[in-house]
């Protein structure tokens, strides 16, 4: 199965998109600064993915909701969690 998934860093207020076969391990990885793009954002936080079982729907997926369309989808996904981050 792959994992295409969004993290939060409330340090950076911004949103990281991924792809892994391992999501749990994964995220770790973020927060141990063991992925260089993410290490000044810890601590991150899972809050949102979706489970595929083709590879290449996941690499789609992750693709679509970094480009243009895709950041609406993100926002749409993601509208009550960002509610919250704004109200608080």
């Amino acid at each position: 199965m792959y994992f295409v998934y969004i993290l939060y860093s409330s340090k950076l207020n911004n949103f990281y998109t991924g792809l892994t076969q391992n999501i749990s391990k994964r995220v770790k990885q973020h927060n141990n600064k063991e992925v260089p793009f993410t290490s000044m954002g810890r601590p991150w936080q899972l809050v949102y993915y979706e489970v595929f079982i083709n590879k290449s729907d996941a690499i789609n997926e992750e693709k679509f909701l970094k480009m243009g369309k895709g950041r609406e989808r993100r926002r749409f996904l993601l509208k009550n969690f960002i509610a919250k981050i704004k109200g608080s």
